[in-house]
């Protein structure tokens, strides 16, 4: 396996980073209370509660691990990870807005391995290829992209519920000997079963997706050599929005964007809400992007399952694939002042997901870059630095 592969990692953000601290805290709370518990029964006292109970610690430990960045108890502040909470730098505009999507990669700074410091094709549209620091961190302190989403983790028990009503064969009861051509299911990484039709399943719960009954955030990977159908519910996957294709060969709309000018006029009506409505009822009208997520126009995809679809750069070269399929020929005269060129040789037989824009691959500091696909490549990574600095 390749360890720098962008869908294996997991990002730790506030709430995991702040559930194991309060875990470890809470489980120091308990047994303090058990030992005096214990040493009332044995000493025939009275037990009091607000004795037992020790809140400083969990306040403590908290405002320790905050205002110090040592994240984890007081007394192992040696085997602790350090600068885990930071000072938000206020330096400039450019610089909070990029220092809210700096990620980190715990490796030793001093180590001379190049191979996590390189850019990873699963980088793509995930992390900004321009904006690290020069020298010790390099490639390690990434950015992340300007679309990018990390996900907060739902719970995978539903899931497993309804494939089980699905004929889902669960573990327990499967025999390899009867059938040994069907799919393993995985949740999570954890083998739950095998299933004899996979495409079908897979159609379900993706469409299940769309229609907003299990969380957009859910990723389904279904890899046909290997005979498996990877779920993934779990927090911190690093994911991104592309626009779905309909490919439903019963749709008159098949082949093209699901997006249409319906979702756009209701786009343009969020505008025209009185701006007196009460939180409630302005919430249940506003379409926006939530909206398009619900409504399946927009599909949220983790690096994992970015490697089972295939992704059209524009609308437009949708456009020219489909007439390319229809039997039209190629548009000869190729347009001077077009910013994103089509690269016509890619010949796919279905697109199942849409780039919103190629230019969403890049992060705060390097997309205020003008004309960055003109530039030696070095040179963007400078002004991602220095942009930071700038007045204005």
């Amino acid at each position: 396996d390749d360890r720098d592969h962008f869908g294996k990692k997991r990002l730790d953000l506030a709430g995991p980073l702040l559930a194991n601290l309060f875990r470890v805290l809470f489980t120091r709370v308990t047994r303090d209370l058990q030992r005096y518990v214990q040493r009332c029964v044995e000493n025939g006292r009275e037990i009091y509660l607000n004795i037992g109970i020790k809140a400083s610690t969990l306040t403590g430990g908290l405002k320790y691990a905050l205002a110090t960045g040592n994240w984890g108890e007081q007394k192992k502040a040696a085997s602790s990870k350090a600068g885990v909470s930071q000072v938000l730098s206020r330096y400039t505009y450019a610089s909070t807005l990029s220092h809210l999507r700096r990620t980190n990669t715990p490796i030793g700074r001093d180590g001379k391995i190049a191979k996590p410091r390189q850019l990873h094709n699963t980088h793509w549209g995930l992390v900004c290829p321009s904006e690290t620091p020069e020298g010790q961190a390099c490639g390690l302190v990434k950015n992340l992209a300007l679309m990018c989403y990390i996900t907060v983790g739902t719970p995978s028990e539903p899931i497993i519920d309804f494939m089980i009503q699905r004929n889902m064969e669960v573990l327990e009861e499967f025999e390899p000997q009867v059938t040994p051509n069907a799919t393993k299911v995985f949740v999570n990484g954890v083998w739950v079963g095998i299933h004899r039709d996979p495409s079908h399943l897979v159609n379900t719960m993706s469409s299940l997706r769309r229609r907003n009954m299990i969380s957009h955030e859910v990723s389904l990977i279904r890899d046909i050599r290997e005979r498996e159908f990877k779920i993934f519910t779990d927090a911190g996957r690093v994911s991104r929005p592309l626009f779905v294709i309909d490919n439903d060969p019963k749709s008159e709309n098949s082949g093209s964007l699901v997006l249409n000018k319906e979702h756009i006029r209701k786009l343009e009506q969020d505008k025209e809400l009185p701006p007196d409505l009460d939180p409630e009822e302005r919430r249940e009208r506003y379409f926006g992007w939530d909206g398009l997520v619900k409504s399946g126009v927009v599909e949220y995809v983790d690096a994992e399952e970015e490697e089972t679809i295939m992704i059209v750069m524009t609308p437009e070269d949708l456009e020219i694939a489909k007439q390319l399929q229809a039997g039209y020929d190629l548009p000869e005269e190729v347009d001077p002042h077009k910013r994103v060129r089509s690269i016509l040789s890619q010949r796919a037989h279905t697109w199942t997901h849409c780039e919103i824009h190629p230019s969403m691959i890049l992060g705060v500091c390097a997309s205020i870059i003008p004309f960055p696909d003109h530039n030696q490549s070095p040179r963007n990574t400078y002004q991602a630095a220095m942009g930071k600095q700038a007045m204005g």
